[in-house]
């Protein structure tokens, strides 16, 4: 891992780059979730807090007493929003749960540990609020795509009662990263994201969830199977760091790059779809 080349680093972790059909991918994203808004019930633009980008978009089950997913959004924390998401809720909706995608504030402006704390806010609110989203607060599943990945994982190793005296120690009950980063070193060192993001070596060390002690969650950990060598390395180092009792789940998703292997989450003839809804509750 040449983390002394900027060249190999941008090549490896610059995916819009890499993947020229992201424009159109993105696009799809934005027209399926618009029209997802259109035909699913939903309370839109939820404060979870009164800081910028502090909104969730909630899409609920039919029936309450439903588990709850929630998304995290990728775009290395500085791109991208919740409303590019509601793709995602149908399938999950119409299998039995409850869907919340939430906001946060975006880099520059904020630090990626301002971003997490954001989500612990957001997931505390979730369980806060079953009133709301008439879904079961015990049973609450974190998902996330590339840096949401990350989130979600930061998510599974929180310190709940920290966040909340009357929060549950295990508030997350299982987690999907999809395309996660959980070594944030190599980040820290590309050259594209280093003005936005401003890592230092003593965030890094806070902010690399590879690195926390095990959770007593579970974390599914996929990667598309095309993408950069860097993504798949770190899809294993999760499960290396954490072990398989962990992460029973590391896999790869043969056909799919960084940006595709999301649209298997939201088919539910995918495994990636069947790997939440167990996580569920559901399968």
């Amino acid at each position: 891992m040449p983390l002394d080349d900027p060249a190999w680093l941008e090549a490896q972790y610059n995916n819009r780059a890499r993947y020229p059909g992201h424009v159109q991918i993105l696009a799809r994203w934005a027209e399926s979730s618009r029209l997802a808004r259109e035909r699913l019930k939903s309370v839109l633009d939820v404060r979870y807090g009164d800081a910028p980008g502090e909104t969730l978009d909630v899409f609920p089950a039919a029936q309450p007493g439903a588990p709850v997913l929630v998304f995290i959004h990728g775009g290395y924390w500085r791109a991208l929003d919740k409303a590019d998401h509601s793709f995602l809720a149908p399938a999950f909706v119409e299998a039995g749960a409850t869907v919340v995608v939430p906001n946060y504030a975006l880099c520059p402006s904020v630090t990626i540990e301002a971003i997490a704390l954001q989500m612990t806010r957001a997931l505390a609110w979730v369980w806060r609020n079953h009133g709301v989203h008439s879904g079961d607060s015990g049973r609450i599943a974190v998902a996330g795509h590339s840096v949401g990945g990350h989130l979600a994982a930061m998510l599974l190793s929180c310190r709940w009662k920290d966040v909340g005296d009357d929060l549950p120690a295990r508030l997350v009950s299982g987690a999907l990263s999809i395309s996660g980063l959980y070594d944030l070193e190599p980040l820290r060192l590309t050259p594209f994201l280093q003005a936005d993001l401003q890592l230092t070596p003593a965030a890094v060390k806070r902010l690399s969830p590879a690195f926390f002690p095990r959770p007593r969650g579970t974390l599914y950990a996929v990667a598309g199977l095309d993408e950069s060598d860097e993504f798949l390395r770190q899809n294993q180092l999760i499960r290396d760091q954490w072990g398989p009792t962990s992460v029973p789940v590391c896999e790869t998703v043969v056909g799919r790059d960084h940006f595709t292997v999301l649209h298997d989450l939201a088919d539910p003839a995918c495994r990636l779809h069947e790997l939440a809804l167990r996580l569920l509750g559901l399968r």
